[in-house]
């Protein structure tokens, strides 16, 4: 019995005995919050039965909040950023947590099927995924236009994420692109963390993601390039700005609350393996990265008959899609895909049909790349997992931001050729990877290894762990 009264004595210490006014803090799972109580009463003898049933009352409350938290996930951007989040969402729900996705009108089915609650984010971000095809030039004025229209959004990204956080929520988690959301978590008092699908921390071991380098600077100047873009402007500022503002909060710069956040060790979980970007050695304590967030199971889907029955009719095909960067020149895949005879599913519209060659739109790649020989993609994070885990090669043509650093980790592991550029994109460079992806044993062979790493790994297991799991 003692031993058994030590654990749980322990275990309600650990989820927050009211602290005295000279600390206002309790513990929600690992999180701390602040409030304010009641100091030591002055007849601790006399009451001390008293007082232990109130510990007891608030330690197993504060036990079932932690248990049963409200998580809000912020989650502006593409379908690449909420599929994610969304799966995260839905192995916290496994748990007991309550927990919302806020994110754009489009992707509202999304984070439903995943069995989260959905908050709406005003905008769209899709036709701002792509600021520079690669068959257009990118005048200076398009730029400025592209970059206010970015704003634009973020503000009102900014003013959804205050409007979703008031609606209720415990913890707020974070993508990327949404440090107000911590502008806003300050202001109501409540505990936040980073859930990033890149590695935004300054590093030795990368180059910063947002200026889409293909090649690495050296360690030297990876870090300072890395440094040098945290500390310069962002589309974001003037939302963090404005919200701090609205919420009567002390003036601060986006950049000095970072600041903040890394001298206090904020916690940022990273969807990403280990397997594919090992923890880097300068990684700040609190950055943690156990594997990727999965897509949300979907017993109810079913594919499209044509698709179904166009993967019967012949040997696996290659697929070919772009994501968010938009449907590349549908004239030149024909002509690569017939070049190298072989049949293909290519995700977006073409003009004409055709026996060996499939259009489709939105599928699920968990349950489509593993009926294909290799994929042809622009590496975005959420496709690149998608292949990997499926075991198949990849061939990559990278556009912006972290898809030329995935498109180059996937040919460092040896699960793909070397990845085209986007301006480089001609029928003949594209059939080329093409055939070099289908029939070099040696990529399959290492995208299978790949997979068996990728399926020992548990992305979500140190925010559970932190959350008292």
């Amino acid at each position: 019995m003692a031993t058994a009264a030590a654990v749980i004595s322990a275990r309600l210490r650990s989820f927050g005995r009211p602290a005295g006014t000279d600390s206002g803090l309790i513990q929600i799972g690992s999180f701390t919050r602040r409030v304010t109580t009641p100091g030591p009463s002055s007849h601790r003898a006399a009451t001390e039965p008293l007082r232990l049933l109130f510990y007891f009352a608030i330690g197993v409350r504060k036990l079932r909040r932690a248990r049963l938290m409200r998580i809000l996930m912020i989650t502006p951007g593409t379908r690449g950023d909420v599929v994610p989040a969304a799966g995260l969402g839905a192995r916290l729900r496994s748990h007991g947590h309550q927990v919302a996705v806020a994110a754009n009108a489009p992707y509202a089915d999304i984070v439903t099927a995943a069995g989260c609650e959905f908050r709406a984010l005003p905008g769209d971000m899709r036709h701002l995924a792509n600021p520079a095809p690669a068959d257009v030039d990118a005048p200076a004025r398009r730029m400025r236009d592209y970059l206010r229209e970015l704003r634009d959004y973020m503000a009102q990204a900014a003013t959804g994420t205050l409007a979703a956080a008031r609606a209720g929520t415990d913890l707020i988690l974070a993508n990327s692109v949404a440090p107000f959301a911590c502008d806003v978590a300050e202001g109501l008092g409540v505990p936040s963390a980073g859930m990033y699908l890149q590695p935004m921390e300054p590093s030795a071991a990368y180059p910063p993601m947002l200026l889409g380098l293909a090649r690495s600077l050296g360690p030297w100047g990876n870090r300072l390039a890395g440094a040098a873009v945290r500390a310069g402007p962002a589309p974001y500022d003037p939302a963090c700005a404005r919200i701090r503002r609205d919420m009567g909060l002390p003036e601060r710069t986006r950049r000095a609350a970072e600041r903040c956040r890394v001298r206090t060790g904020w916690p940022v979980y990273h969807g990403i393996s280990p397997t594919v970007l090992p923890r880097p050695r300068d990684w700040r304590a609190g950055l943690t990265a156990a594997g990727y967030w999965w897509p949300a199971p979907a017993p109810a889907w079913t594919p499209p008959t044509a698709l179904v029955d166009f993967l019967s009719a012949g040997p696996p095909p290659v697929f070919i899609g772009f994501g968010s960067t938009g449907m590349r020149d549908g004239d030149l895949i024909v002509t690569a895909v017939r070049r190298a005879r072989l049949r293909a599913v290519v995700q977006g519209e073409l003009d004409g049909s055709y026996d060996d060659i499939l259009s489709i739109g939105d599928v699920r790649h968990d349950w489509l790349f593993p009926r294909v020989s290799a994929v042809v993609h622009h590496a975005g994070a959420g496709t690149t997992a998608a292949g990997l885990r499926a075991g198949v090669p990849a061939a990559t043509v990278p556009v912006y931001t972290d898809q030329p650093f995935w498109a180059r980790r996937i040919h460092e592991l040896g699960a793909g050729p070397a990845p085209i550029p986007a301006r480089r994109l001609t029928a003949d460079t594209l059939a080329t990877a093409i055939n070099d992806v289908v029939t070099v044993p040696a990529y399959r062979g290492r995208a299978q290894y790949l997979a068996r790493r990728l399926g020992a790994e548990d992305g979500a297991a140190p925010l559970l762990t932190r959350l008292g799991i």
